[in-house]
């Protein structure tokens, strides 16, 4: 369906362009805001700024930076963000995955450094944005996202092991195998009793996790270790003790010093930020709208995403992005617009104006827990352990992503995974080509009910509440895509969902991965999926990734007719 075509089929006008800039907090007061949904939105902003003040000190310090420094990213970045976003429940701040770039460049560079690479890659998602890149982000394949991201939970790990254990090690070098030679070499210098106030706080974390999932599990761990620490007065490195006491105030915006030097010498530094902060927010607002239903604009989260970059950098802040676990939390705990976003933010800054001096309690080693419980959950051991029954080459682009960011730099661990994946389909097309050389197939169901001219005549053999979708071509990284338009197009979902894949060659780990999106949000409407005609490869892929007709929702057949009988013989055939 074209963009001048209404579901209905008829011809309508486009929006005009800067329509898909405007923020979704506009269109959430223009469809009408009252009393219940402020205090919807107040209970989820106050669930998410408990869970954010913990972690923003605790990704500011792995960072490299002071504990103030990610308070101030999430109050102003997480503000703009929510304001200006393209996403209603987007929560917006210091995230993980920023934690390799930021240490290395504030290593490298020093916080002034760090400022303005931070500002030049709030610019470049801004002309990205505007330019309307949003979409093509989201083209990057599955198995480099997974490997840069589990090989960043590996080094925040690593980095935390200094304040896990309450190590005393001469220096702290940026360089992976460098960092570990000089912790191990520290390894006599270990505090007990650091020891015990990590291991207790990662088991209150835990427990309160598997047993209490509503409870603010990081809040309440580093509350009783400071409470711990500060009664038995044991000697443990804390935040006041190493940093100081926390400003009571946002600082004024101001120019970090730009030179051509610095600029040509920060570039490649902020490309990565700015490529982390796009990437990272776009597939927060996908998990927020399989969460819930609705849809970002992807330019719209671009642009907010600059803007509140160069906000945070004025300001001294760290580079922000939408955070996943925090959007989602944002999502459980009842959020209805980016009004929830807002006050988080705010609620932080009244942390920060009234209660910062208590901060100043805090023992690194319950941070030091807090981070350690967060790259556990960034390594997704369950996503790597479903790649593996991935086509190799997935899994090879996968490990060679992940073993570059741990040993070489996340830049070239990116490039080097695109390319791999890039030279990779463009060998599997290759081999699909020359398979089909001399081969003249015969379709017995070749009429697509999509065809405009027949629309009409071919719909009313549907059975009823039944629709119908030809997927053509290779479902692989680049056109996973598609399937998330297909539920919105509809309208209201139907009992039935014809999805033919007779016309599709090939798949890979992310068309498996948007197939299971897909059918989970049917699944979540009452829809059955009825898939019809799946070829040789994508039948082995999909079988190989645990893609199976079990239980509700999700059917297969063999041709169109047999899915016609499927649907018709009507809700019962799936029970």
């Amino acid at each position: 369906m074209t963009p001048r075509e209404s579901t209905s089929g008829q011809p309508r006008s486009a929006a005009p362009a800067w329509h898909l800039f405007i923020p979704k907090l506009v269109t959430t007061l223009r469809e009408g805001y009252d009393l219940a949904a402020f205090r919807a939105d107040f209970i989820a902003g106050t669930t998410v700024a408990i869970v954010a003040l913990p972690l923003a000190m605790a990704l500011a310090i792995a960072s490299g930076a002071t504990p103030d420094k990610g308070l101030v990213t999430v109050v102003v970045a997480g503000l703009l963000i929510s304001a200006l976003g393209g996403s209603r429940y987007q929560i917006g701040g210091p995230t993980g995955a920023f934690v390799v770039v930021v240490f290395n460049v504030i290593d490298e560079f020093g916080y002034d450094g760090l400022l303005l690479a931070t500002f030049m890659a709030g610019l470049m998602l801004i002309v990205a944005g505007l330019a309307r890149l949003g979409t093509w982000i989201k083209y990057i394949p599955e198995p480099v996202v997974t490997g840069f991201t589990a090989g960043i939970a590996v080094i925040i790990l690593t980095s935390q092991l200094r304040d896990f254990f309450g190590l005393r090690p001469d220096g702290n070098p940026a360089d992976f195998i460098e960092k570990v030679r000089t912790l191990w070499a520290a390894r006599e210098t270990f505090s007990p009793s650091a020891v015990i106030v990590a291991v207790g706080s990662l088991a209150v974390i835990v427990g309160l996790r598997r047993f209490r999932p509503r409870w603010p599990a990081f809040l309440l761990a580093v509350v009783a270790a400071s409470l711990f620490v500060a009664g038995f007065r044991l000697p443990v490195d804390t935040i006041g003790s190493v940093f100081g006491e926390i400003p009571r105030a946002i600082p004024l915006p101001q120019l970090p010093e730009i030179t051509v030097e610095r600029l040509g010498d920060l570039l490649p530094s902020a490309f990565t930020i700015a490529f982390l902060a796009g990437v990272e927010s776009l597939l927060s607002a996908v998990v927020a709208d399989g969460m819930t239903g609705r849809r970002h604009r992807s330019n719209c989260e671009i642009v907010a995403q600059g803007v509140a970059n160069t906000a945070s950098a004025l300001v001294g802040g760290l580079p922000a992005t939408g955070a996943i676990a925090r959007t989602a939390t944002n999502i459980r705990a009842g959020a209805r617009s980016p009004i929830a976003g807002i006050l988080h933010a705010l609620i932080v800054l009244a942390f920060m104006l009234v209660a910062a001096p208590l901060a100043a309690y805090v023992p690194l080693a319950a941070l030091a827990a807090v981070l350690v419980v967060v790259a556990v959950y960034m390594s997704e051991f369950g996503k790597i352990r479903a790649m593996m029954r991935a086509p190799l080459g997935d899994i090879a682009v996968l490990y060679i992503t992940f073993a570059l960011t741990i040993l070489v730099d996340l830049t070239i661990a990116i490039q080097v995974g695109v390319v791999l994946a890039a030279i990779l389909f463009t060998h599997r097309m290759a081999t699909l080509v020359s398979v089909q050389q001399g081969f003249n197939p015969i379709e017995e169901d070749i009429d697509d009910l999509a065809v405009p001219n027949g629309r009409r005549d071919q719909r009313a053999e549907l059975p009823p509440d039944t629709e119908v979708f030809q997927l053509r071509g290779p479902l692989f990284f680049g056109a996973a895509s598609t399937l998330a338009d297909v539920l919105d197009r509809l309208g209201r979902p139907p009992a039935f969902f014809i999805l033919r894949m007779r016309e599709v060659p090939l798949i890979d780990a992310s068309g498996v991965g948007a197939l299971k999106e897909f059918v989970r949000r049917c699944r979540s409407h009452g829809t059955t999926v009825v898939v019809t005609g799946v070829q040789p490869q994508p039948r082995r892929i999909l079988k190989q990734m645990g893609f199976r007709a079990e239980g509700e929702g999700l059917r297969f057949a063999e041709h169109l007719d047999e899915a016609f009988e499927i649907a018709s013989s009507g809700p019962k055939a799936d029970a």
